[in-house]
């Protein structure tokens, strides 16, 4: 029996978007939130690589709705996702955006986050497992060793079908353990011809409860006293507009609310 959208209800409830990451494809690799999230949620939007195990994972409640673009078929635009999401959420649904992998790395995470704070709507992001990282597992290689390989660069084959008319920005750095003193980390980027004005990002406990997020540019780094270890540091252009982003959106919803309420029946 096909099910339907309900349709909205006088005055809605303002729903929710949550962005997740699935993996890889193999549903032991998805993080316990993620799972927890799709047997919760009112309607799934999944890409086409999502695997059937996965979606398999889903409440009996939730509307899976595919809206893939794959091999430059596209049965669906981008806008038309963005304007699917807000749609739902506010209706009142609590809505999960399905994206294999994570949904930061080579996706449209980016555009669906402008859309969603545009139109005001709440969200959270879920992230997963990079197909990088399971084929390194599958390996059984790692993919960084002290004394052979510092770094890793991650790169995608597909390019935007304006990317000439666009700027080449610079790439984003991400540095692991910079170190308390983050003159060394300032330097290195400097000498690769970073400007002054980069915006670097230093974040402590990532996705702990405790975590922290200290803002700054390349210029004023080295004056930086990172929060308490792990930290991880973060350098691009693309946290210029992220700043911007998140100076309109919600504050962030604590874990501890972060399964979706029930929402209208499907």
């Amino acid at each position: 029996m096909t099910r339907s959208i309900p349709r909205s209800p006088a005055a809605p409830v303002p729903g929710k978007v949550w962005l997740v990451g699935a993996g890889p494809g193999d549903p032991e690799l998805l993080t316990v939130r993620a799972t927890r999230l799709l047997a919760a949620a009112d309607v799934v939007l999944h890409d086409d690589l999502v695997t059937p195990a996965i979606l398999g994972l889903a409440g009996s409640q939730a509307l899976l709705i595919n809206v893939g673009k794959r091999c430059g078929r596209k049965s669906i635009t981008q806008e038309q996702i963005h304007a699917m999401l807000i749609d739902l959420a506010r209706r009142g649904l609590s809505v999960v955006r399905l994206q294999s992998g994570d949904p930061l790395l080579f996706g449209r995470a980016g555009e669906e986050i402008h859309a969603l704070t545009s139109a005001g709507i709440e969200f959270e992001i879920v992230p997963g497992i990079t197909a990088a990282f399971a084929a390194a597992a599958a390996l059984r290689t790692s993919l960084t060793d002290r004394h052979t390989s510092s770094g890793v660069v991650l790169s995608t084959g597909h390019h935007a079908d304006d990317a000439q008319e666009i700027p080449q920005h610079p790439l984003t750095r991400v540095v692991y353990m910079p170190g308390r003193d983050l003159a060394p980390a300032a330097a290195r980027l400097r000498a690769e011809g970073a400007p002054p004005s980069l915006p670097c990002v230093i974040v402590s406990r990532a996705g702990r409860p405790d975590q922290q997020i200290q803002r700054t540019t390349l210029a004023d780094l080295p004056n930086l006293a990172p929060g308490p270890a792990p930290a991880i540091l973060l350098a691009g252009e693309i946290f210029r507009e992220a700043s911007l982003e998140e100076a309109l959106a919600e504050p962030v919803t604590s874990h501890a609310s972060e399964q979706p309420e029930a929402g209208p029946s499907l």
